[in-house]
């Protein structure tokens, strides 16, 4: 049983928004329409997502960054 699964009729339902969260992808910056898309990914998709973030976590230069979040969607 995953820490982000939910008991649903009798079975354990994945929680992948709460698992991107965990992981360090800022969710919570996203529209509800957009959440909503993110939350009906399955468990083998969120592993991917969270794959890619990580290796690109590994690669970028935090020194470097800005000071400002800058999203653009679209």
């Amino acid at each position: 049983m995953n820490a982000n699964s939910k008991v649903l009729e009798g079975r354990m339902a994945f929680d992948a928004l709460a698992t991107l969260r965990q992981a360090g992808n800022l969710v919570d910056l996203l529209t509800p329409e957009q959440q909503a898309v993110l939350a009906q990914l399955t468990e083998e998709e969120v592993t991917v997502l969270n794959s890619v973030k990580e290796r690109l976590d590994a690669v970028s230069d935090a020194d470097v960054e800005g000071q400002s979040l800058t999203i653009k969607l679209a």
